[in-house]
């Protein structure tokens, strides 16, 4: 019998979520060294809350938005979102999302390859307030 699991498998469960400092809250659901072609995240932000401005050298990422209202903003270019969305964030692009609703923004994080803190830049915090009014002065909002 063998000693451990095969190497195709992960076993779980993942990691327990954790805060950033970017201020969102994170469940690692896939980023491991076995898998380095890409990561998975379960990213949630809270009511009234927008995250730093920030980007990703060597990352490509992909949110899936799951439940909540936001407005996300990539290149400096605001745009409502909500369920079903998918934003895709280029390579090194400064980007934030505010939360606009009543309820956690959640959403899956793809990234490819995986994610690296390494390289992860803070941007800073400049004039989140005003992302967050867009979603508020939105029709839908």
């Amino acid at each position: 019998m063998a000693a451990g699991p095969p190497a195709w498998l992960l076993p779980g469960p993942p990691p327990p979520a954790f805060a950033t400092d970017e201020r969102c809250t994170i469940t690692e659901i896939l980023n491991a060294a076995a898998c380095p072609q890409v990561s998975l995240a379960l990213a949630e932000v809270a009511p009234g809350v927008t995250t730093r401005l920030h980007a990703v050298a060597e990352t490509l990422e992909i949110y899936v938005i799951l439940r909540g209202r936001g407005v996300a903003e990539v290149d400096g270019v605001a745009a409502a979102v909500g369920p079903g969305d998918r934003v895709v964030i280029p390579v090194g692009a400064p980007q934030r999302i505010a939360n606009v609703g009543t309820e956690p923004l959640a959403f899956h994080c793809l990234c490819t390859p995986r994610f690296a803190q390494a390289n992860y830049r803070d941007l800073g915090d400049p004039d989140a307030e005003a992302l967050a009014r867009v979603g508020r002065s939105s029709p839908d909002g």
